[in-house]
């Protein structure tokens, strides 16, 4: 099992309002446990897999963090898109590149609206709904939290 197919695992938990999910393969454990509003996950290896295993123990415990928006009562009619995952945030797929998006263009499903580095390995986030890019929430190169708001998005 790679970094991505536990970041997957931990998206799919986070939405599907299960309160706990225990998943045993032969050499890894992985238990991950929801509730209100957090997001816990523990990685217990039994056995030296891969040097990258034991690394993704660093992105255990998890938090989703509650919105952090100036306007609250404005906000209420805007999508957020949130972070996926923990890591840094880039909102140019390198120094020398165009930013994927800015305040006032329009963003379809799967666009990619950013990247997030998480132990050397660059992910893509795709906005996840259609429409205008209002507001963007996270300053570029600065560290992100799972489930922290990147981008508010007004689908209308």
């Amino acid at each position: 099992m790679d970094l991505k197919d536990i970041q997957n695992l931990i998206k799919f938990v986070a939405k599907s309002g299960a309160s706990e999910v225990k998943l045993e393969m032969e050499d890894i454990k992985i238990t991950i446990k929801t509730g209100g509003e957090e997001v816990g996950t523990t990685i217990l290896q039994q056995a030296p897999l891969m040097q990258q295993i034991p690394n993704v123990a660093a992105v255990a415990p998890q938090e989703v963090l509650s919105p952090q928006v100036s306007a609250p009562v404005e906000a209420s009619k805007y999508i957020e898109i949130k972070s996926p995952i923990i890591g840094t945030f880039y909102r140019k797929p390198s120094p020398d590149k165009p930013v994927f998006c800015e305040v006032g263009d329009t963003v379809n499903e799967n666009t990619v609206v950013c990247i997030i580095e998480a132990m050397k390995l660059f992910n893509e986030i795709e906005s996840e709904v259609s429409g205008k890019i209002v507001k963007i929430l996270v300053e570029d190169g600065t560290p992100v939290e799972f489930g922290q708001p990147l981008y508010l998005v007004d689908p209308s």
